[in-house]
């Protein structure tokens, strides 16, 4: 039901020619900024995501907010939303996944090693006996 109620958000912001992906209550916007104009229209279709929202009561929670710029060169324009300014992050957890701005796995990959050391140690100290044989 709540697609339904938000619908409408995803024709708005085509419009500027922003890609929309929503999953639940939360909302991602792409856009491929290579000129001023690019950061106009993406500063545009931002202002009018808050004021879609802020029109049918729903908040955006700026703190769940940021810009990954992905490629070589580091994002120059300063976005915001309610006058609070994204900040711009190097890469981003995202439905358990990290994103970087290099699409690099390393980091999401570090991450599930760790945790696989972790859980293996968890269960190591389950074992009273350290003979290999019998851990085996």
């Amino acid at each position: 039901m709540f697609l339904v109620y938000i619908n409408d958000l995803v024709e708005l912001l085509a419009s500027f020619n922003i890609k929309v992906k929503l999953f639940a209550d939360d909302v991602k916007l792409y856009a491929r900024v290579v000129s001023i104009t690019d950061s106009t229209t993406l500063q545009n279709a931002l202002t009018t995501l808050v004021a879609w929202a802020d029109e049918w009561q729903l908040s955006v929670c700026t703190e769940k907010c940021c810009v990954l710029c992905i490629g070589k060169t580091a994002g120059t324009s300063q976005f915001r939303v309610k006058d609070t300014p994204l900040p711009l992050v190097s890469s981003y957890r995202d439905f358990g996944v990290t994103i970087t701005n290099d699409l690099s796995p390393s980091i999401y990959i570090n991450e599930i090693v760790a945790k696989v050391h972790q859980r293996a140690n968890m269960i190591h100290r389950c074992f009273v006996s350290r003979n290999v044989e019998l851990l085996m």
